[in-house]
């Protein structure tokens, strides 16, 4: 039972089916863009399918990957939804690249913070959670940043089509069961399977009701 009803879902759908372009990478927080509009994050550890995701909520084959060349894996990529527009998404570099520099990985972190705690026009960072491992402690920690700025989070699962649906309703009880001690997160667990399409519309209503 989707939590948003038939409207919402064909709102949602209507809007990402609209004009969405590449912005600009940022690599510091000086590159910026204007805090202007409404926004949504995307954060996740490396290999979560953060990528794919993007792709599949905004209906495009290569959207995503338009920011994620060579070099600019470390910096956060805005996308404009919307003409007018409406609002933007982020896409955050992801974390838990155990093999990174340490130096690459301080400078993320210093960003990654800065960020999410000065950012005004945040609405909400959705964090990315592979379905077939659960909550991990590089998750954990992340979450803990989120709770400390007050910074709106919600967790969706990715990659759900990759274990069977029993146990994605025992990871998705125990995902929900662990965010809801934590003072800055979202209730509600959205499942989500970037191949098969499953969980993708309510994806998309949750971004809008995020901004609305």
């Amino acid at each position: 039972m989707s939590e948003f009803d038939e409207d919402a879902i064909e709102a949602a759908r209507k809007t990402f089916a609209g004009p969405i372009a590449f912005l600009k990478s940022a690599p510091k927080l000086e590159h910026l863009p204007e805090p202007m509009v409404p926004e949504v994050a995307f954060a996740g550890r490396s290999n979560v399918g953060k990528s794919s995701l993007l792709n599949a909520l905004t209906n495009r084959n290569s959207l995503a990957r338009t920011s994620n060349t060579p070099g600019r894996t470390q910096e956060l990529n805005f996308f404009d939804v919307g003409e007018p527009l409406g609002f933007r998404l982020v896409d955050m570099p992801g974390y838990g690249f155990a093999k990174a520099p340490k130096d690459v990985v301080k400078k993320w972190r210093f960003l990654i913070n800065d960020f999410l705690r000065g950012r005004d026009v945040l609405k909400r960072t959705l964090v990315l959670v592979d379905a077939r491992h659960g909550l991990k402690d590089v998750d954990r920690e992340i979450m803990d940043m989120l709770d400390k700025a007050a910074v709106s989070y919600r967790l969706v699962l990715t990659k759900a089509d990759k274990i069977k649906p029993t146990e994605l309703e025992t990871i998705t009880a125990a995902t929900a069961e662990e965010v809801r001690k934590r003072p800055a997160a979202h209730p509600d667990i959205i499942a989500t399977s970037s191949e098969t399409g499953f969980g993708i519309a309510e994806l998309r209503a949750a971004v809008i009701e995020a901004i609305g």
